[in-house]
């Protein structure tokens, strides 16, 4: 039994071993009932010198006390509470990297045709080089860390071992501001006597295709790389090697990479061929180089294929099972020369060959841009292993094909299951195996998404955008540990803001829309429901972790973004309502209608006559760009401005505060006025818009049991089947739940036939589909089957079906709530959540007519238990069991 405090950490990324910058922040849990806001003791130990101890309040993210870290300094670590008889924890190890001021490596750079050039192979298909120096050791080594970062995508090697896990290395980023490094230990790969350093360089992020049209990134037209070994003797003595002008560049066997394409391997290629010659020096512009809070890119998982069978025309299908992302292992390639080519997907079609024309992409006018993914490796003499490391993709079916005829064995096929290494914090089970398998499908649409920042699919555009992360960050926090991984992306966020304080549709933004304001795309940046996405995710992080400089970060952003909007709302008005009065009313300076809005988005396709699926914007895309979605925009302006209004409070800022909370008043008022009628009813009158009316609290406490009864009518008139979209659909169930409809959130989430979830398990999903119909009922199909947003809806899973979640009032799991709200036929339930504070734990079952049910809370943590019959107690840290009738409500069968 635990008696001292554990799990110590600080928040940082790191490949084997955390590394921070010069002002880490220390975290902690303590098995022992203490207040969180304790004191304790800090005891620190920086390369061997003699310990240092300060005294800290708290025990969650406790700013570093201690002198400014330097570059590349060892830190051991230990805490204990500050009472005598306090047991202290076990040691608990980091280390700093190197700090950009710090670095005297040359940026290097290979030689190569200029961009756009004749000599140019262009985007998607250039090749890689291999950047390499050369260094003597004498001595023995006792420690060796390379710091390495790139223009570009980067794998290194010292004398042909691998430098470190990550992948992807270093990470997509809005290039023009921030720059990651990595450092690996490589003291095992070392020798006496002379060493090499290779590092292998491609396009990447950086330079490569983005979006589903695969526009050429716009960070820069120049490849880079900056690498530094630091070297540490048995003798006390240190050695630095320097990328420099000693360096040399060649050519690489991979004779083409791109991250959205695919990657080429001639392993046929003699060595001979590539003549090295000196590399450039600085003549790049990068910024800064800073250390990274994300957890790496890992090869997770590897997965042999389900089923490998062979195709008419002699190619071969593997099916793993699983739609993911990463990419195919492939070994046996067979004599020299051969061709192997391996194409990716994520659905088959009639014929069971692989299908990819629902990731094509279109534009109105112009001819559809075809997807495509595909590797390709060419034997050596030694045969050989394949693995694309200088690409990524989204697939469950590859197709092989290969030009010497001989049979694919399943046992040289791989998949390799690739993205951030996000630890879990939850988990969550119940009686309905169904019910598990749609929470497990969601988890790994997460997954899927979650390289190196929160992407939309792994497939046809594979980017960050903001409303996919703003709607479902609330769900992954209940699912794993995002802080780190959250708050690099936010910081591209605010590195893409545009000058006028819009937030850009996705980030890193490699198209650079705030450098192209006469684009049509930058027409359409600055929507509601998106932009809202930095306010949003920081305020989820903050009541997830308690991290208040995650509000800091991001406030000023914060304030940029809402001012534009409330600019929008004054100065323009709707083209409908113009038409309809020309001189505005004065509660219309709070409308958000009169600017592009994405609007609730992908909600179920209407049918026409023939029952062909409607596609508003394909069919007529103007009518759906200027269509009036100020309902949207109104609320969220009023969630943005009102949330705003609360972070400026925390941050000591009244005054802002409560000029900001009195505009969240007006602007709710105008939403009302504008959209809500006399009967609790809306104009709009859609699922979607009584969800978000709902869940923002805009309708009056008077009208709301009106609303939510029109929601209802408006579920069962449509069979009950959901008919929310992008947005609306996470907040769905705990509404209908909170509003004393669960029967109706349980019937929704037992609907078989589309649109629902359910029907997405019924027709082979193992990921959530962006179309509530993505594979239709001819077997086709449509948009990309790995996009999380209907997901979101899976965290009324542990917040009511299990019962688990935070007070209203609280911030990091300080406070909880445990009410399960049973229904659907379920007969048990259980789940965990690693909070801030320690595990927190709930499990019940029914048994006959009564709920029995036991709770684990962790030492800092409150709980209130409201058991379904109404009784309620509140609990501190231990364990508690309880059992009640269950009412006749629940809809649990007896016995």
């Amino acid at each position: 039994m635990r008696t001292a405090p554990h799990d110590l950490a600080v928040d940082s990324g790191g490949d084997g071993f955390a590394v921070t910058g010069s002002r880490p922040r220390l975290s902690w849990k303590d098995p022992v009932d203490r207040d969180i806001r304790s004191a304790y003791r800090v005891e620190a130990e920086v390369d061997g010198a003699t310990p240092a101890v300060a005294e800290v309040d708290g025990r969650r993210l406790v700013p570093w006390p201690f002198d400014a870290l330097g570059s590349a300094q060892g830190v051991r670590w230990r805490v204990r509470a500050t009472a005598s008889d306090a047991a202290w924890s076990e040691w608990a190890a980091f280390e700093s990297g190197l700090l950009d001021q710090d670095w005297s490596a040359s940026w290097i750079s290979p030689v190569e045709p200029t961009v756009g050039s004749s000599e140019d192979a262009g985007y998607g298909k250039r090749a890689a080089h291999v950047l390499a120096g050369t260094f003597t050791v004498h001595g023995d080594v006792v420690a060796a860390r390379l710091y390495s970062t790139a223009l570009g995508l980067s794998t290194a090697t010292v004398n042909g071992e691998r430098a470190g896990t990550s992948e992807l290395a270093p990470g997509s980023t809005s290039y023009d501001r921030t720059l990651f490094a990595q450092a690996a230990d490589v003291t095992t790969s070392l020798r006496t006597g002379e060493n090499r350093i290779e590092v292998v360089l491609s396009d990447g992020w950086y330079r490569g295709q983005v979006g589903a049209f695969r526009l050429p990134a716009g960070w820069g037209t120049t490849l880079g790389a900056r690498a530094e070994l630091h070297l540490r003797f048995a003798d006390g003595t240190r050695q630095v090697v320097r990328s420099d002008a000693t360096w040399t560049c060649s050519g690489s066997a991979i004779t083409r990479a791109d991250l959205m394409d695919g990657q080429t391997l001639d392993l046929s290629a003699a060595e001979a061929e590539a003549v090295p010659v000196p590399v450039l020096i600085d003549v790049v512009d990068a910024p800064a180089i800073d250390w990274s809070p994300a957890p790496p890119v890992r090869v997770i998982e590897t997965r042999a294929p389900q089923e490998l069978r062979r195709l008419p025309g002699g190619a071969w299908i593997a099916d793993f099972g699983q739609n993911a992302s990463g990419w195919i292992r492939l070994s046996d390639l067979g004599e020299s020369g051969t061709r192997t080519v391996i194409d990716y997907g994520e659905a088959l079609d009639r014929d069971g060959d692989l299908c990819t024309s629902h990731l094509d992409s279109e534009r109105p006018g112009e001819a559809p841009k075809a997807f495509v993914q595909r590797d390709e490796v060419v034997a050596g003499e030694a045969g050989g292993i394949f693995e694309p490391r200088h690409t990524v993709h989204g697939f469950q079916y590859a197709r092989i094909t290969r030009t010497d005829g001989r049979p694919v064995e399943a046992r040289s096929v791989e998949m390799r299951i690739v993205h951030t290494d996000l630890v879990r914090t939850g988990t969550f089970a119940c009686s309905d195996d169904e019910l598990n398998r749609l929470h497990e499908i969601a988890d790994w649409s997460f997954r899927g998404n979650a390289v190196d920042v929160p992407t939309d699919c792994p497939t046809r555009e594979r980017l960050a955008w903001t409303g996919d992360y703003q709607v479902f960050a609330p769900t992954a926090t209940r699912l794993y540990d995002v802080l780190g991984f959250s708050r690099k992306w936010l910081r591209s966020v605010r590195d893409d803001q545009l000058d006028d304080g819009r937030i850009a549709n996705f980030s890193p933004d490699g198209r650079r829309i705030k450098q192209h304001l006469d684009d049509q795309f930058a027409m359409m940046t600055g929507s509601s429901g998106w932009g809202d996405a930095i306010i949003a995710v920081p305020w989820e992080l903050y009541r997830s972790y308690g991290d208040e400089q995650v509000l800091a970060e991001n406030v000023d952003a914060m304030r940029r973004w809402v001012e534009w909007a409330l600019e929008q709302a004054r100065t323009t008005r709707h083209h409908a309502r113009v038409q309809a009065s020309p001189d505005p009313e004065p509660f219309e300076q709070y409308l958000w209608d009169g600017t592009f809005h994405w609007g609730e988005w992908t909600e179920p396709r209407q049918r026409d006559a023939d029952g062909n699926r409607i596609d508003p914007i394909k069919d007529d895309p103007m009518a759906w760009f200027m269509a009036d979605k100020g309902e949207v925009g109104t609320a969220y302006l009023y969630r943005s401005t009102a949330t705003l209004a609360r972070i400026a409070e925390i941050l000591g800022r009244p005054d802002e505060a409560a000029g900001y909370a009195v505009v969240a008043d007006h602007v709710a008022a105008a939403w009302r006025q504008a959209y809500l009628r006399a009967d609790g009813t809306t104009s709009t009158d859609s699922q979607a818009a009584y969800v978000r009316a709902l869940a923002f609290g805009l309708i009056p406490e008077d009208l709301r049991d009106r609303a939510l009864d029109r929601l209802v009518e408006l579920i069962r008139d449509a069979g009950t089947h959901v008919g929310t979209g992008f947005l609306a659909t996470g907040d769905l169930l705990p509404v209908l739940a909170d509003g004393g409809r669960a029967d109706v959130a349980y019937e929704l989430l037992q609907q078989r036939t589309a649109p629902s979830w359910r029907y997405m398990l019924d027709r082979g999903a193992t990921t959530v589909w962006e179309d509530w119909e993505g594979i239709d009922e001819h077997g086709e199909a449509h948009e990309s089957l790995n996009h999380y947003s209907k997901g979101a809806a899976m965290r009324f899973l542990h917040t009511h079906t299990l019962g688990l979640r935070q007070q209203e009032d609280s911030i990091g799991w300080e406070r909880v709530v445990i009410a399960p709200v049973p229904g659907g036929g379920i007969t048990w339930a259980r789940g965990t959540h690693e909070s801030p504070q320690g595990t927190l734990a709930v499990d019940w079952r029914i048994e006959g007519e009564r709920m029995h049910l036991s709770a684990e809370i962790p030492s800092g943590t409150t709980a209130v238990v409201r058991m379904p019959d109404g009784t309620e107690r509140r609990i501190g840290a231990g364990r508690f069991e309880a059992s009640a009738l269950l009412p006749v409500a629940a809809g649990v069968p007896a016995g």
